[in-house]
């Protein structure tokens, strides 16, 4: 079998399973794009609570099409953590879906992991205005739990 047909049958098999990924309410619609000042609040309110548990750590907040619209970076975090804290926020944004979502979708269909800017790890969190939302918050720099905990904090700004 040809490379690219083994491409296009691993892709076509992901996005059947990506419905099922989760078994949720239907995801919500977009509204305006967050503004820089709103996307600094939020990685203001990620910053914040990383340092109170003395986690370093990558923020990054996109608009809803996953355009980078602010970004920061703790003293002594590991310098992957700009690429990935990125591409989860960019992820959550596109797919408007966490990036814990895509974990869990890939441990049962590993297909999943073909569709592009997929990210397999916790940290990327939709942000919400009015039940819309305006763009995502990613996190990186320490565990996958501990950075969604960091992005929940934000998105929650």
């Amino acid at each position: 079998m040809s490379a690219s047909r083994t491409f296009l049958t691993a892709l076509s098999v992901a996005l059947i399973a990506l419905p099922a990924l989760a078994q949720e309410a239907p995801r919500p619609g977009y509204g305006p794009n967050i503004t820089t000042a709103a996307a600094k609040k939020v990685a203001a309110s990620v910053i914040a609570e990383c340092t109170t548990n003395k986690w370093n750590v990558a923020v990054a907040v996109v608009d809803t099409a996953g355009g980078l619209v602010y970004y920061e970076r703790m003293e002594d975090t590991q310098s992957a953590s700009y690429d990935i804290a990125i591409m989860k926020a960019k992820a959550a944004a596109t797919y408007r879906r966490t990036t814990r979502v895509f974990m869990e979708g890939i441990n049962k269909t590993p297909a999943t992991a073909t569709l592009p800017g997929v990210v397999g790890s916790p940290g990327g969190i939709p942000i919400f205005v009015n039940g819309k939302i305006v763009g995502a918050v990613g996190v990186s720099g320490v565990t996958g739990d501990q950075d969604e905990q960091c992005a929940k904090a934000g998105a929650g700004s």
